[in-house]
């Protein structure tokens, strides 16, 4: 198969009791989003990744709904074992219909054919990650998927480094350390290979649980490879685990800075929209959007950080579907790409440049309209207005200018 379809599990199930955290540890706050949207986000974007559903504890819908939208999901079993297979089944049963659904045991019923009996975009492989490991990186995945041209799987790795002792009150014999590894996830494997390993697994109380994906494998006769691994994969475990991800985070992330600018002409029987705001005038602005010249400033400035072209690149004048269209669109889809790369929004200052309107009587609203579209604090939004002393076309009352500038962090190099 050239090009195999490749889908992700996100073992998200667990009550993560031994963490501390009032809520489970997937879904506790890290930086300024959940755990688990971290490994979500990196999953998702990676482009040999085709599909990614999360498996989830019963009544966790709620949750993972707050940390990450309408995504897709399956509920999961009694112990980790019995949730990746619920997410093995799903796959196996029927290839993705979209975003925000439950893919239920009870889907087997309306399935008209299983993944395994030559549905076009059958899953050939398959990776498989503890969402308590959030920081992910592009260079693991493709590790993993190389691994799997020779071999049935492939985990990430990480050499013990310690000296290793047996004992509990008294220090008794070491342990050598040569060739023992620290395993991590997400461990890639071929899915008929992994499916037919958790279907095979007794179920009747007579074995010991599994530890990890890989043992199943190997247990059913499957070649599993050793790739090398990332210190930034550490599992959050304990209360003290959060503040170390939060140092681990600090250093995954580089400030960036960019600016936008942009003038709409003013013109009589227009609709005068500013910052996502109504704002009564005899005059609005003209454009093929509604003409939002300060939300234009900002997607610009947005996408400036991340190195995304301009709004234009997006959102083509050319293009009737945008005829008229609500900037907040624009906007929203500027912030989106940058979350999708794991990025965390700082900080937007904007300043608007035209002898009327005057700005201050809305300056509140149209603070509080961008920092609730960007979900942001309003003291991460910061409104500015000025004129240019009667000179040139924003002078002579034509127009209405705005630049805006934004202060963003995005993860840093590869791994």
């Amino acid at each position: 198969m050239t090009n195999p379809r490749t889908a992700a599990l996100i073992v998200a199930a667990g009550t993560g009791v031994r963490s501390g955290s009032p809520i489970p540890k997937q879904y506790a706050p890290l930086g300024d989003k959940a755990v688990l949207a971290y490994s979500y986000a990196a999953l998702s974007a990676h482009p040999a990744i085709d599909r990614v559903i999360v498996v989830i504890g019963a009544g966790q819908e709620a949750a993972l709904r707050a940390a990450l939208g309408e995504v897709e999901y399956v509920i999961g079993g009694a112990s980790r074992r019995l949730s990746v297979l619920a997410g093995l089944e799903a796959l196996d049963r029927r290839p993705g219909e979209g975003r925000g659904r439950l893919v239920s045991t009870d889907d087997a019923n309306n399935a008209a054919a299983p993944a395994s009996a030559g549905v076009t975009d059958a899953v050939a492989r398959v990776l498989i990650h503890d969402a308590a490991r959030p920081f992910l990186s592009a260079a693991v995945i493709d590790r993993l998927l190389a691994a799997l041209d020779t071999h049935d799987g492939a985990v990430p790795a990480l050499p013990v480094a310690d000296t290793l002792a047996k004992g509990d009150v008294e220090l008794g014999e070491t342990v050598p350390r040569d060739s023992l590894h620290r395993i991590q996830t997400p461990q890639a494997f071929l899915f008929p290979t992994a499916l037919a390993a958790h279907r095979g697994w007794p179920n009747d109380g007579s074995g010991d649980e599994p530890t990890d994906d890989a043992q199943m494998v190997r247990a059913a006769g499957g070649s599993v490879a050793l790739v090398a691994g990332d210190p930034m994969l550490e599992k959050i475990t304990h209360p003290a685990d959060f503040a170390a991800a939060e140092d681990r985070l600090a250093t995954t992330l580089r400030t960036r800075m960019a600016t936008g600018f942009d003038v709409h002409r003013l013109e009589v029987g227009e609709e005068l929209w500013l910052g996502g705001v109504k704002i009564p005038h005899d005059k609005g602005l003209s454009g093929h959007s509604d003409a939002d010249v300060a939300l234009h400033a900002i997607t610009d400035a947005l996408l400036g950080t991340i190195a995304a072209g301009d709004i234009g690149t997006h959102f083509p004048p050319s293009d009737p579907q945008w005829r008229g269209a609500d900037s907040a669109q624009f906007l929203q889809h500027a912030a989106s790409l940058i979350t999708e790369r794991g990025g965390i929004i700082d900080f937007v200052d904007l300043t608007l440049m035209c002898e009327e309107p005057k700005i201050g009587p809305h300056r509140a609203a149209m603070r509080d309209r961008i920092a609730e579209l960007l979900q942001l604090d309003t003291d991460q939004v910061s409104i500015k207005a000025t004129t240019t002393e009667r000179l040139g076309f924003t002078g002579r009352g034509e127009g209405i200018a705005a630049q805006a500038a934004a202060t963003v962090r995005v993860p840093g190099g590869k791994k």
